[in-house]
Formats: C-alpha cells, structure tokens, sequence
C-alpha cells in the first residue's frame, strides 16, 4: 500500500541496507579530542572539555551560562528544584512528550498536570493552558495553587516536540501574568527558533539533550541553560554533590547530585558543537525533499511554522487515521526502513494514570496518527 512511499524514503538515503531513524554522524574532531581527553587523564568530571563545550553551547543559544550535566533528564531535574518543585508542588506538562519530561517531576516527588497541545506544532497548548488555568486555579499572595489539590503550581514545563517550537511566546505570557516558573524541555530543539530567538532561552530555565539519537550527541549528556546568575551558580553546586570549594576537605553543604557531564563526553561534544551548522544544513535539505515529496501525498508533513525554524530533528509525517498508520510502519519497518509512532499519551502510563487531565483531543488525535520518518545526517 505505502511501496511508493517507503521507495522514496529509501531514494533519499541512496541505499538498500537498513536505514534507521536517527543516528549519529562524526565527521570531525571527535576523535582528537577524546584522545586529548584521555592524555591529559582528566577524563571525569573535571577538564578544560566541560569548560568549553559549557561555553559553546552558551554562545550558541544565546545564554549567559550554561551548565552541563549527565544527560537532559538530569538537566529537567535539577532545573525543577531550583524554581522550588517538591512533594507539596504540581507542574504542568504536555501529555504528548517523552517519558524523561513527567520521570523529572516525578524525582521530585511532585505530580505532573496535563494540558493539551497544538496540532501544529505538537507541543503544549497556550489556549488550553489559559483554560486551565483559569478554571482550576487560584492567586494568593501571587501564588499559583490548584483549586482541587491546593497545591502550588511552581512550573510550567513545554516541550518543543521533534524540535518544533511550539507557541513559547504565548506561553511566557501566561507564566507571567499567573505567576509559574517556565522552565523549557528544549531536549529535541537545538538549532531551533522562535521569532529569531533560540528554544530553551525563553523561560526562567532551559534544558537540552545529548543523548547518542539527537542532533548532536555526547554519547549522553544535558545541559541547563539560563540568564540568571544565581540559579546558574546552583545549578552547577547541585550537579556536583553540593562540595564546598576546599583544597582537600570534603564538604557537602545540602542533599545534591552528581549529575555532572564527564570530561570524555565533554571533548566529543565540542567537536560535535563545530560541526553543528553543517548537521543542520544537511537536515533541512532532507526536511525540504519530504515536504516537496509529501504536498501531494495523502500523508501529511509537518513543517515549521511562520515566524519559527526547526532544526528537524526527527521528521514526522500524519497519516489519516490509527489503521493507516499501523500499515505504513509494518511496511516501513518490515522493508528495511525504521519508522516509529509517536509517544503513547503519559496519562495513560501506569504511574500518571491518576494526574489530573484537562481536555486533550489533541494529543490524542496526534497520537493515533503521527509518525517517525529516518532523519539522519545523509553522507
């Protein structure tokens, strides 16, 4: 039913092996640096490497500090406990993400809300974050609390779903005027835009990923991403066991973490970092061949948005309805050619089950339908 499609998949690869969804591509200095690394035997969390891809990072996204960690799920972590999540807290969240992004809120015993997303752009919806809002929730002293639970609502936490921005400018508006920390899953988006201002940059904090399937890769590997100075500086104190500076002593001045990025990983990351515009040139000709392909095609594209730039991440095509998308990714996957669905919803996981759960047509049509087409660096 889908030959013609999966054929012009293949087409853009150039090859009759498996092609996978995503994969890394080094074409630099990975290899030099690592060595370096390992020469210099500062290969754990300490070395000019974690300096420096801390500030490459920074410089790119437009922040003023960026704090590396072991991977973005340790990022959200820490970035949820500097705006004051805990046991008596919720967080509202977008049901159509990955798991990482509720398993944070969940390390700090606080309980995720869920709001719908646009279609769009997949990521959480400014409408019905507004309506939820406005029903549910009560100010005191410029605080957020839920009616029903009575407890604070300390973040807000979208997701820019596949690298795709979602309506972020929106968003921080209702933050503001409700007075909830926004802090950014900008996990997928790196070399993402909004209105000319990079993803992760809009909120109190952000977080990115590393992980070996996005954009860049550190084998594993986050970093927070923020403006203020003070949060910075405890972010990178909870990263690293909360050591007092000392010469020899070991002290430890409140209950941290050591999340963080190791030297090695560090070194790969700066030769991925110089590489990284080339990375997304190569991704949006791949992005534009699809979109060009699939305009004509029953199975729709999502593409970016006006006033937006994705760094497509992983491209993602709209099938008409649960039954279709079951043959496209049978067919797909059994010609050689991976392609996965979408994320199931989190409320329908064991452990979210309970949260409390507006409205989310959305989420629910897109996840019926929405599928993952290979995505990676042609050579």
């Amino acid at each position: 039913m889908y030959e013609k499609e999966v054929s012009f998949i293949r087409s853009m690869f150039n090859t009759t092996e498996f092609i996978p969804l995503h994969e890394p591509v080094f074409m630099g200095n990975e290899k030099k640096y690592v060595n370096e690394c390992i020469d210099s035997t500062f290969v754990s969390s300490v070395g000019k490497f974690v300096d420096q891809f801390e500030q490459m990072v920074a410089e790119y996204v437009g922040a003023k500090y960026a704090v590396a960690t072991v991977n973005g799920t340790a990022a959200l972590h820490v970035s949820l406990k500097l705006v004051g999540t805990d046991e008596n807290s919720e967080v509202i969240t977008q049901p159509l993400t990955f798991v990482a992004t509720c398993n944070a809120i969940a390390y700090c015993n606080a309980k995720p809300i869920f709001v719908d997303v646009d279609k769009d752009t997949m990521g959480l919806s400014p409408k019905s974050l507004r309506a939820f809002l406005a029903a549910e929730t009560i100010q005191k002293d410029e605080v957020c609390y839920n009616k029903i639970t009575g407890k604070k609502i300390t973040a807000v936490v979208p997701m820019h779903t596949f690298g795709h921005p979602c309506r972020i400018s929106e968003i921080v508006e209702i933050c503001d005027e409700y007075h909830i920390a926004l802090v950014e899953d900008a996990a997928e988006s790196l070399g993402s835009y909004c209105n000319n201002r990079h993803t992760g940059t809009f909120g109190k904090l952000g977080t990115l990923s590393f992980n070996g399937n996005k954009t860049i890769t550190t084998g594993g590997g986050g970093m927070i991403i923020t403006d203020d100075e003070k949060l910075a500086k405890h972010a990178k104190h909870l990263t690293t066991t909360a050591k007092v500076a000392h010469p020899y002593e070991y002290m430890h001045d409140e209950i941290a973490y050591n999340y963080r990025l190791p030297n090695l990983n560090a070194a790969l990351g700066c030769a991925q970092m110089e590489n990284l515009d080339i990375i997304l040139k190569n991704k949006r000709e791949l992005a534009n061949s699809y979109s060009d392909y699939f305009v004509d095609e029953s199975i729709g594209f999502v593409s970016e948005r006006n006033n937006t730039k994705t760094n497509y991440w992983l491209n993602a095509v709209i099938l008409k309805d649960k039954e279709q998308r079951d043959i496209f990714l049978k067919e797909s996957n059994d010609s050689g050619v991976m392609t996965r669905p979408i994320w199931s919803l989190m409320n329908k996981l064991e452990m979210f089950q309970k949260c409390q759960c507006a409205d989310i047509s959305n989420a629910i049509w897109l996840e019926e339908r929405v599928v993952n087409i290979p995505s990676g660096v042609r050579l």
